[in-house]
């Protein structure tokens, strides 16, 4: 009788504890509440300020860096659409010098034969057939090795001046006024001048020197561009860390890290991929308001060449988030993540039995790695982040080919240090042939 009121008084005792149980687990905490919010705050202004930094990043480093805007801009030379308003700038330049009424009798008597064949091929008002042909050989000049070294050079000088103009130190051939930064073309005028004389042109020699003006940027807020250069020159080192650090730090203080450790890094793949579609509608908003002495082509290529950099680190973070999403959601204890877990470990079981049956052995090695696994495992990951953090400019791919790589890694581990002398739930040891 004694027993059964004590088993009696156990159950209710029992019983009591699992209600305050299901109750204490229903209560959120205030210091628990206080914690989600704060880390969604964190994850928030995190997803905000990591496609902020990006910009801040690219804009510093093709500004500070100039052998990689050099990089960037030198295939421009031999871009179709650059070199046909290089070209028609040229001419425009050329043809204001050129007094098409004394042309052809300020040409010598030797050279008259020489330039009226030249233009007859032409055909139409001799306005006309002057200006093909000086647009004929500006096109010559801009197709040949000497206007991409002259591009190129160009560029760099006007970087480094830039870079200059910006900072107030020194002085160089790009200077800003008028809210715009200008660059001297007079190198390709002279290269042309020299060929139209070649051609039997020779009132072309007499032409004086030309300076024209070629605008590199222009904007009303150039000002203040040049008051907060040293400014974006930080922000693009330190924007970018402070972005992950405060995602880090929201994922670590939730109470179900992998859970928002999934959701934040899908976040911060969808907020860099808005600025992705940004910049395709910036594009077109761009080339609409450029006036109609600019060729939208031409600027199109221009602004393709300079966002390129840009676009591959959207792809890259984009790439990233979704991968380090799916490496924490395939290690949780989800239905599906499991079964995939399940179906991966069969894999590895299935491929390590046939190696066995075939005498491949392991030796010495697969038990080693099996007492170790746990450190083989980070240590991999942790030499994929290493290798990750230390490429220059990383890529979406390469994101994708170190992801595949540290897959394959762990599979070769999970392989050497499978148990096979252990055997799987259902399934029999296979034996070891003789």
């Amino acid at each position: 009788m004694q027993g059964d009121e004590s088993a009696g008084e156990l159950a209710a005792l029992r019983a009591r504890v699992a209600a305050l149980e299901s109750e204490a687990a229903n209560r959120t905490p205030p210091k628990h509440r206080m914690k989600s919010l704060l880390s969604a705050v964190l994850i928030i202004i995190g997803c905000v300020l990591a496609p902020l930094g990006i910009v801040a990043s690219w804009t510093s480093s093709i500004v500070g860096n100039t052998d990689r805007y050099v990089s960037t801009v030198a295939p421009l030379a031999s871009d179709p659409d650059v070199q046909a308003a290089a070209a028609n700038r040229v001419t425009a330049a050329l043809m204001e010098h050129l007094d098409l009424a004394t042309l052809l009798e300020d040409a010598a008597p030797d050279q008259r034969p020489l330039l009226q064949k030249a233009l007859g091929k032409l055909g139409g008002s001799l306005e006309g057939a002057v200006s093909s042909f000086v647009k004929e050989k500006a096109q010559d000049v801009i197709a040949s090795e000497q206007f991409e070294t002259i591009w190129t050079n160009a560029n760099r000088t006007i970087h480094a001046s830039l870079v200059k103009a910006l900072t107030g130190s020194g002085d160089g051939a790009v200077e800003i006024k008028n809210d715009a930064v200008t660059v001297d073309l007079a190198p390709v005028i002279e290269q042309v001048k020299t060929r139209l004389v070649d051609a039997g042109m020779g009132v072309a020699g007499r032409i004086p020197e030309i300076h024209t003006d070629f605008t590199v940027v222009q904007s009303n807020d150039i000002g203040r561009v040049k008051t907060g250069f040293r400014l974006l020159q930080i922000l693009g080192v330190w924007l970018p860390i402070i972005a992950v650090l405060l995602v880090a730090a929201g994922v670590l203080l939730s109470a179900h890290r992998r859970r928002i450790l999934v959701t934040a890094a899908l976040a911060v793949a969808f907020s860099v991929a808005v600025l992705g579609l940004g910049l395709t509608v910036f594009r077109t908003v761009y080339l609409n308001a450029l006036p109609d002495t600019v060729s939208q082509a031409a600027a199109g290529s221009v602004y393709d060449a300079m966002i390129r950099l840009l676009r591959t680190t959207i792809r890259m973070v984009v790439v990233l988030g979704i991968v380090i999403a799916l490496a924490a959601w395939l290690s949780g204890p989800g239905k599906y993540a499991t079964a995939a877990r399940q179906i991966w470990h069969s894999g590895i079981v299935a491929t390590r039995a046939t190696a066995d049956r075939l005498g491949l052995r392991t030796g010495p090695v697969g038990p080693f790695i099996r007492r170790h696994r746990s450190w083989f495992t980070w240590g991999l990951v942790a030499i994929a982040v290493l290798v990750y953090v230390l490429w220059s400019y990383p890529t979406g791919w390469v994101v994708v080919g170190l992801a595949l790589a540290l897959l394959f890694a762990l599979a070769v581990t999970d392989f050497l240090a499978e148990d096979t002398t252990t055997p799987v739930e259902g399934t029999t040891p296979s034996p070891h042939p003789s």
